[in-house]
Parts: C-alpha cells; structure tokens; sequence
C-alpha cells in the first residue's frame, strides 16, 4: 500500500491523505480547528474504527467540511491507496 488522496482544497472540503505507518496517526489542518479540531478528529477515528483500519497516518486539511463530507473523502482515499 502507499498513498491514497482524495478532496480539494475548495471552501466547504477537505484534502484527505492517507499512507501506511508503524502506528495510527491524525494530523490535522483546519482554519475552525479551535472550534471543531475533536469533532473532526472523532469522524477520522470513527470511520477508521468502522472500516477496521489501523497502521496508517491520515493528514486531514480542511476548509470547513461537514461530518459527511470528511468520512466521504477518507473512505475514498484508503480505497485508492489500497487500489495501488
């Protein structure tokens, strides 16, 4: 597995990257993180409890997503970084 990539960097989105690690790791970026900086971490986490995924390094820059829109774009980047 190496990288897999998915959003913009567009006003109400996220860029999601997400790569194999020894440990599993939440960066994130966001211009609300003082106001919603747990809440996106908790959807990061949640989704990679739901899909049973561990040993990767998820970078998260956000431009104001909503809950949805986050875990859309992580489920596709782990898709497209298993699909390498």
């Amino acid at each position: 597995m190496k990288n897999g990539v998915c959003g913009s960097l567009e006003s109400n989105d996220c860029l999601i990257t997400v790569e194999s690690s020894e440990t599993t790791e939440i960066i994130i970026e966001s211009i609300v993180y003082d106001f919603y900086g747990d809440q996106i971490e908790r959807v990061i986490a949640d989704t990679l409890k739901q899909l049973n995924i561990s040993n990767v390094k998820v970078f998260c820059v956000d431009r104001g997503a909503l809950d949805y829109t986050i875990k859309a774009r992580l489920q596709v980047a782990i898709e497209r970084m298993s699909a390498k």
